[in-house]
């Protein structure tokens, strides 16, 4: 199984990014694919999940400005980031549940300066 992030990197303020998630090896049904974060010496927070139905749920921190989208024929995520700022610097982690398991890939840093 490998999950596999990219698209991180560093950009300024008011600026954006598009990070990308790719799941393989996973036999079991795909229900949610998100992505998630982890600034230093903070919790690992939710930044936005869409499920397999297609519903999607964001922070609210981030509402109107991030937005995920699924491509489910290649288990793959997508996470449009505009208007970035300081407080969006962080790993950022994909998740994929499944009916039995969870993965999780190895994260990607987003860095954005001021």
């Amino acid at each position: 199984v490998q999950v596999v992030e990219s698209g991180g990197g560093l950009v300024q303020a008011g600026g954006s990014l598009r990070l990308s998630c790719a799941a393989s090896g996973i036999f079991s049904s795909i229900n949610a694919m998100g992505w998630y974060r982890q600034a230093p010496g903070k919790q690992r927070e939710l930044v936005a999940v869409a499920s397999s139905g297609g519903s999607t749920d964001y922070a609210d921190s981030v509402k109107g400005r991030f937005t995920i989208s699924r491509d489910n024929a290649k288990n793959t995520v997508f996470l449009q980031m505009h208007s970035l700022n300081s407080e969006d610097t962080a790993v950022y982690y994909c998740r994929v549940t499944t009916r039995i398991f969870d993965y999780w890939g190895q994260g990607t840093q987003v860095t954005v300066s001021s």
